[in-house]
């Protein structure tokens, strides 16, 4: 099996700064693009950045300038640097992967989500 862990998730001010984790463990053998999505209460789950196995990286307008995506693929972790946050980043933050399994099966994972909530 095949797991998404997030941690970093919290409580900031408008303005503050949080990272996010997540490490994918299991029966792994290789791992292709990684995310971070969210999704705000009342609302649809929303691409927030992904990268690349080769660390090309996207990001949703929201966000850009503002969050940097990064991943350590010896520790098959990917993170989520938020800077200068605004009350309108408050959402439940999931991981997201592209993983083969040691059986060469490819399959998207998903974490359980970290929740951040950017308020004074």
């Amino acid at each position: 099996q095949v797991q998404l862990v997030e941690s970093g998730g919290g409580l900031v001010q408008p303005g503050g700064s949080l990272r996010l984790s997540c490490a994918a463990s299991g029966r792994i053998f290789s791992i292709n693009d990684m995310g971070w999505y969210r999704q705000a209460s009342g609302k649809e789950r929303e691409l927030v950045a992904t990268i690349t196995r080769a660390s090309s990286t996207n990001y949703a307008d929201s966000v850009k300038g503002r969050f940097a995506i990064s991943r350590d693929n010896t520790r098959n972790t990917v993170y989520l640097q938020m800077n200068s946050l605004k009350p309108e980043d408050t959402a439940v933050y999931f991981c997201n992967a592209d993983i083969y399994d040691i059986f060469v099966v490819r399959q998207t994972y998903w974490g359980k989500g970290t929740p951040v909530t950017v308020s004074s």
